[in-house]
């Protein structure tokens, strides 16, 4: 029967986007759209920010709620200039100094500049709240994932950032538009599933299950590593940039994969350091009693 399924899926048409009855936007008034980007946008960040007062208000936070509040600011323009900016210096260098580098409706964020957006964020509010920074950093990194899978259905939502001819028959393949009549995998989806949803879900539980939070670094080196590794090998299912295409012949790595790379080894560095020291707080282990 099984044999039987994966035969006829086999041999089934790509599924057309176009025929999903998708579009960019949720509504529109007049020349307004509310676009799913835009919103993924305010949710992430939102749903970020309520489960960051949760999780502040367990034993051993190392922050308040006006700390919170603060971060809930400042990470957000870090996630929209760093993003911007990233997306300028590390794939499309000629927006800078023409006026599309300020034109975010047309496209075109960086993850990883928007995580250095976020560090510069956290570094600012750690320096004036006087805040241990790597801990406040595993605070921010647990609730990234799920807003970045929200990010990546918008993608998909949008028929963009599709992913490379399928090479063999997969049942799922898609045509976009844009990507001509070829069959390609919805990469889209792939990140949101492998980056988004299993990391995240991997991340909160860690977090409320078991006293990872008592590490310092151990959950951001954890959310580093599992984002540098899920970018790495869905980028090998991702279409590259039309100007960055060469980069993948020249080297046989996409722009996306070589800046995973380093990603992957500072958060293997920070894991390690953070097993290395003893936990903090309330995370310390009781000392035995002595035997009479």
């Amino acid at each position: 029967m099984l044999s039987l399924l994966a035969a006829t899926a086999a041999a089934s048409d790509p599924i057309q986007w176009a025929e999903l009855g998708l579009r960019p936007y949720l509504f529109e008034i007049g020349s307004f759209q509310l676009r799913y980007y835009s919103l993924a946008y305010l949710l992430g960040i939102l749903l970020a920010y309520w489960h960051l007062s949760k999780m502040i208000k367990a034993p051993g936070a190392p922050m308040a709620q006006r700390h919170a509040d603060d971060l809930f600011f400042y990470c957000t323009l870090g996630v929209i200039i760093g993003g911007r900016l990233g997306y300028a210096a590390f794939y499309q260098p000629e927006l800078f100094g023409g006026i599309e580098l300020f034109q975010l409706w047309n496209g075109g964020m960086s993850f990883h500049g928007g995580v250095i957006g976020v560090l510069i964020a956290i570094s600012w509010v750690a320096w004036r709240g006087n805040l241990n920074w790597l801990r406040v950093c595993d605070y921010i990194a647990v609730n990234v994932p799920l807003a970045y899978m929200l990010g990546r259905i918008a993608n998909f939502i949008n028929g963009e950032l599709y992913g490379r001819p399928v090479e063999s028959d997969v049942a799922w393949a898609m045509v976009f538009p844009g990507g001509g009549d070829i069959a390609r995998h919805p990469s889209q989806l792939y990140q949101a599933g492998l980056e988004g949803l299993l990391l995240g879900v991997l991340l909160i539980a860690l977090f409320w299950k078991t006293r990872a939070r008592y590490r310092a670094g151990l959950l951001v080196g954890l959310f580093t590593v599992g984002m540098g590794v899920g970018r790495f090998v869905n980028e090998f299912f991702r279409e590259p940039d039309a100007h960055l295409a060469h980069r993948v012949v020249e080297t046989g790595l996409s722009q996306g994969q070589w800046l995973s790379i380093p990603m992957i080894a500072v958060g293997v560095i920070v894991v390690i350091y953070s097993l290395l020291r003893p936990p903090v707080g309330g995370g310390k282990t009781a000392p035995k009693p002595q035997a009479a």
